[in-house]
């Protein structure tokens, strides 16, 4: 399907940040209203969608302990992703997926793959070696996580208020063990 190659996908950084809010933010606010469960919960407004992005995400990014992503389509942001690498000590080897984000008028062309694969390359570049992630158990990303070779670790229940009813839901943690950086590189352990 052409949608792939007319998709971009490129790192944001703290400096090129303030370009891109008006656009991170009527993503996350699309995908809030159509359900996604990503922490928050109706009503949500495009000022909140900013606030979440100026005041957890950019001093991450500043910080440099968090990467962001972007997916372009037809000249807007049509998805995102990120990678937080703010483990402790004794995990360095450790990063996260956080807030994949596609949105809805764009899902099932691919973004989510390739937002993917960006952060996986960029972990194995860091010498990452393990990715965890957590998605509310039987979403629709469920599905595409394993497909990429996500495996389930275990399930919590109640963990998550739906983001439109008054009910809870389980979530799944799911990790992805990459290939070991001293071996990318052609290093014995």
């Amino acid at each position: 399907m052409n949608d792939k190659r007319q998709a971009s996908i490129s790192p944001v950084s703290a400096a090129e940040f303030s370009g891109h809010l008006s656009g991170l933010a009527a993503l996350l606010h699309a995908c809030v209203h159509a359900g996604a469960n990503i922490n928050f919960v109706l009503p949500f407004s495009e000022a909140e969608a900013e606030g979440f992005w100026t005041a957890r995400v950019l001093p991450a990014l500043e910080t440099r302990t968090r990467i962001l992503w972007i997916a372009r389509q037809d000249g807007r942001i049509a998805g995102s992703v990120q990678l937080d690498t703010d483990t402790p000590p004794n995990q360095p080897h450790r990063a996260e997926v956080a807030k994949l984000l596609v949105h809805p008028d764009v899902r099932r062309r691919g973004l989510a793959k390739m937002l993917m694969a960006e952060l996986e390359r960029h972990a194995s570049r860091l010498g990452r070696t393990l990715i965890t992630l957590d998605t509310r158990t039987g979403d629709k990303a469920e599905p595409l996580y394993a497909s990429l070779g996500y495996a389930t670790a275990g399930i919590i229940p109640d963990f998550c208020r739906d983001p439109i009813e008054d009910r809870l839901h389980p979530t799944t943690i799911m990790y992805k063990k990459l290939a070991d950086a001293r071996h990318c590189r052609g290093r014995p352990e």
